[in-house]
């Protein structure tokens, strides 16, 4: 990770994860698909190895959920292709990667997974009555403020593509803070409130990725243009056709991208098409297969079915089958 790649090694997952003691973190980082200066930070922070796999498959699998009935599924096929262009696809894998380096950090601190942090101590909340009743509060501003050093200064001004992905980036950050929320509880006898402990609580990362392919959806087309007064390089939305100034600049929550997207009907380097792909016949089929049709074919599943409660203590059931119709994108 040098910064201006997507924060997860989507290619080498494979790397098991083992728990950062006695020196197994030092080998976990080693392992790990990072810049030199990167893996100097990760050797001096126990836990941070594992803390970044996980953040791999948090980023991976709501990627691929959240483009399930896409023509682009997040397949890993030819993500290098596509991590080398600026379409809306790239700005989304910067966007939730971000995300989930950023939320995944946050619980490990909670968790006491990483030595050198742990709950959340914004000012004002009971934090340490909190951590009494076994509640820590997830710690995102150890989290940003570890991010930030761990990415390194911004590079690359006067680059447009450069400038895109650290736009993006920030995009998948502040998703996870929006989602910060203060949860309190009361404690005493019989109900009563005579303890109000109060923490920081992350929203669940499902919540993140949908927010996030909201902004995928509307993402922004940009150019960049000179800013004289601070001078440094801008982003633009490209002007109208017929008008000779450029367009307004892109707001701080839009995801940028620089070139329209392919269409991911057959394979490419950027994807491996539609072809058998299962869609639905209602919903998706008639996109989802560029237009070359489906194939149906019936297959018989097993349930279970006719539950019954025993005593005690278990549920008996039958097994059951249906038949179900299952829809394939013709090659």
């Amino acid at each position: 990770m040098t910064g201006r790649e997507v924060l997860t090694p989507f290619p080498g997952l494979g790397t098991a994860a083992a728990p950062a003691q006695s020196g197994a973190h030092l080998k976990q980082c080693d392992l790990l698909k990072l810049s030199r200066r990167q893996k100097q930070l990760c050797r001096r922070e126990p836990g941070l190895a594992e803390t970044l796999q996980d953040a791999a498959h948090l980023s991976l699998l709501e990627c691929q959920f959240q483009f399930r009935h896409e023509r682009w599924n997040c397949s890993l096929e030819g993500r290098t292709g596509l991590l080398k262009r600026g379409f809306k696809e790239t700005a989304f894998l910067y966007a939730v990667s971000a995300a989930a380096l950023t939320h995944t950090l946050a619980r490990a601190c909670s968790a006491g997974r990483m030595e050198r942090c742990t709950c959340d101590d914004s000012p004002g909340l009971e934090s340490r009555q909190a951590w009494q009743w076994g509640v820590c509060g997830d710690n995102l501003k150890y989290s940003t403020k570890f991010l930030s050093n761990f990415l390194g200064p911004k590079r690359g001004s006067k680059d447009l593509r450069a400038r895109a992905d650290a736009h993006n980036t920030h995009v998948g950050i502040k998703a996870v803070k929006s989602g910060l929320r203060t949860t309190c509880k009361c404690h005493g006898v019989s109900g009563s409130c005579t303890v109000r402990t109060c923490w920081k609580q992350l929203s669940p990362f499902r919540e993140t990725g949908q927010a996030l392919k909201l902004r995928y959806d509307s993402a922004v087309k940009v150019s960049s243009a000179t800013n004289e007064a601070l001078g440094r390089l801008e982003l633009w939305a490209p002007p109208r056709p017929g008008s000779p100034s450029k367009g307004p600049a892109p707001r701080p929550g839009d995801l940028v991208y620089m070139e329209d997207s392919p269409s991911f009907c057959r394979p490419s380097k950027y994807s491996p098409g539609t072809a058998g792909r299962v869609c639905s016949r209602e919903a998706s089929c008639s996109g989802l297969c560029c237009g070359r049709g489906y194939d149906t074919q019936s297959r018989l599943v097993a349930f279970s079915c006719h539950c019954q409660v025993q005593w005690c203590c278990y549920v008996e059931c039958q097994q059951c089958v249906r038949e179900e119709l299952v829809y394939t994108c013709k090659h």
